[in-house]
């Protein structure tokens, strides 16, 4: 198939003209950061820049303050770029969002000159709140994603890989009630509540022992009691986990529900186990798009390769996105591997010569995938079938 080779470098070009624009607003990003849904800046600063190049911008999509739909063009095939912008407490962003953001910025910018009076329609949507709370799993309810043919993003790493084994995941709250006493005076009437989450902790432990490499399970303490002289008739625990699957992380739910309803019958307590929110889902690849997006990313200069096996690197909302639509999320290295997302270090490297490089080549690749599957049909519908066997199939 002949691809619009002229196509590609006219949005190469015009990633050249943005370099500054775009590294001006990484940057704004990375010395003003924002927590989860106080993303108010940097969507004002976002949604500004795309008003400006002549997008439609709707805001405060889903009912989510700093979330956005910017539009070009109208009907199919529709390509939606993700946009995050969230940073984390006391490290800023050390995640990297905000090459994220200024990324698929260039990325909308370009392809929008570019495909200008093509048929379709391109989105630049802003998802805040990825690291607590997930505002794709509310984009992707609120039907954002409805009439999207694909879901293009790039997340900064420390390696180069061509997708993301994402795993699914969530979060439990357990509360064991149990009987206040004294403990010396009348220790018989007392049911300890913090004992019955000790022993869950302890059940847990041996559960983790059989896990596969893909699932996870940490807990953490977060109410113990009142005084040292009360047995504690509350204590509350919370206990994040991931799987493979969506699936497996249900048959996990129920697995570490178990331990607890083991804990509270040997101890005579009482234990309510509940979800906190809804979880992501696992990050489902289409290799139809990652290895176009792949191809693209090399040509500038970066050359991805599949995910090192056995690797899991977390969960995130995208993975609700790859659920309803055709989606990619590969890594891309701004640092050496033996650094780490979320540490000084990475937040260092967000606002570093490299991530600025790496920002430039990942707009560039996503504009030029942009404009593949809005000037080739036949692409949409090679991901649309991988899509729907991947349904068919369970995964």
């Amino acid at each position: 198939m002949e691809w619009h080779e002229e196509l590609h470098e006219r949005a190469d070009e015009r990633i050249g003209q943005l370099d500054d624009r775009l590294w001006a607003v990484a940057t704004a990003l990375h010395e003003r950061p924002e927590l989860s849904y106080e993303e108010h800046a940097a969507a004002e600063r976002l949604t500004g820049e795309l008003a400006a190049d002549g997008f439609e911008v709707e805001t405060g999509v889903a009912g989510l303050s700093t979330a956005f739909v910017a539009r070009a063009g109208t009907g199919r095939p529709c390509v939606a770029l993700l946009l995050e912008y969230d940073a984390l407490p006391g490290l800023g962003h050390a995640c990297g969002h905000n090459l994220i953001a200024a990324a698929g910025l260039g990325a909308a910018l370009a392809a929008r000159e570019v495909l200008a009076g093509s048929p379709g329609s391109l989105l630049a949507v802003g998802c805040p709140a990825e690291e607590r709370g997930g505002g794709k799993v509310a984009l992707a309810e609120a039907g954002v994603f409805d009439d999207v043919d694909a879901a293009l993003t790039i997340h900064p790493g420390v390696h180069s890989w061509s997708w993301a084994p994402l795993t699914a995941q969530v979060e439990l709250k357990v509360t064991f009630h149990g009987r206040a006493a004294h403990p010396t005076g009348d220790p018989e009437q007392g049911v300890d509540a913090l004992s019955a989450l000790l022993q869950a902790f302890g059940a847990v432990s041996v559960l983790r022992q059989r896990l596969p490499a893909s699932s996870h399970v940490q807990g953490i303490i977060t109410h113990g009691g009142e005084a040292t002289n009360i047995v504690p008739d509350r204590a509350e625990g919370r206990f994040g986990l991931r799987a493979l699957t969506t699936e497996a992380l249900d048959r996990l739910a129920e697995d570490v529900g178990a331990c607890a309803q083991g804990a509270a019958l040997a101890t005579g307590a009482k234990v309510d186990v509940e979800r906190l929110g809804r979880g992501f889902a696992h990050f489902r690849d289409n290799p139809v798009l990652s290895e176009r997006f792949t191809e693209h990313l090399a040509a500038c200069g970066i050359h991805a390769t599949p995910p090192e096996p056995g690797v899991y690197p977390g969960s995130s909302d995208i993975g609700d996105v790859s659920a309803r639509v055709p989606a990619i999320h590969p890594f891309v290295a701004i640092t050496a591997a033996e650094y780490a997302v979320h540490t000084e270090e990475f937040a260092a490297a967000s606002a570093s010569p490299r991530g600025r490089s790496v920002m430039l080549a990942s707009a560039a690749a996503l504009a030029r995938t942009a404009i593949d599957l809005r000037t080739h049909p036949a692409l949409v519908s090679r991901a649309w079938d991988y899509f729907r066997s991947q349904e068919r199939n369970g995964h």
